[in-house]
Formats: C-alpha cells, sequence, structure tokens
C-alpha cells in the first residue's frame, strides 16, 4: 500500500517521512492512503546500451496530495514521457524483489 504521512494539525501531506511536520512543526503526523494519482514534474532519459537494458526513464512526480518525488514511468518508451502527462502509482516488484514505488501513464 502506498502510503504519506498527513499533519492532524495543519493538513499538509509530508515526504520524505519525518518526526515533526515541515510546515508547522507538530509531531501530530499520521500515516493515510495516497491517491497515486499525480502528474510528471520533470523528465529526463538514461541512456543506456541494449544489453544493459536499454534506455530508461527517471521523472520526479507532483503528487495530486502535493509532495514531489524522484520514480520513473513504465510501459512506454523513456522517451515518451512529457512533463504535465497524468499518471498513477503502481507497487512494483514481487517475490524474492524488493518492492518500489513506480508510475504508469493515467
Amino acid at each position: 500500500e502506498f502510503s504519506l504521512q498527513r499533519c492532524t494539525a495543519c493538513g499538509v501531506h509530508v515526504f520524505y517521512p519525518r518526526h515533526l511536520c515541515p510546515e508547522c512543526g507538530s509531531a501530530r503526523l499520521e500515516w493515510k492512503k495516497a491517491s497515486g494519482r499525480g502528474t510528471v514534474y520533470s523528465t529526463t532519459v538514461v541512456r543506456q546500451r541494449p544489453e544493459a537494458g536499454g534506455n530508461k526513464n527517471l521523472c520526479v512526480v507532483e503528487l495530486m496530495e502535493g509532495p514531489r518525488l524522484l520514480s520513473r514511468v513504465e510501459g512506454m518508451p523513456a522517451d515518451e514521457v512529457r512533463i504535465g502527462m497524468a499518471v498513477t502509482a503502481e507497487i512494483a516488484g514481487d517475490g524474492e524483489e524488493p518492492k518500489f514505488l513506480v508510475f504508469r501513464r493515467a
């Protein structure tokens, strides 16, 4: 499940996890399930040889709740990801693979 911290004192969503709200200084932070919706704020292509896995997208996604985080958009060619594109979160990885957050075009 993809969750974010939310300050119950001022209502701000917080990312990365902290002990105090960066907006108001309150310690009243709770975990809330995130909507998973966002838009691509910035993007770049990491170029690699095909035998090394090929080109990969690296982007900053601005979540509907406000915070921005670094991730990638999967399921489409890396050079077709555009700023302002609507995306939805997905938890990737299974079995013995570590789980991590990626996005797909909405």
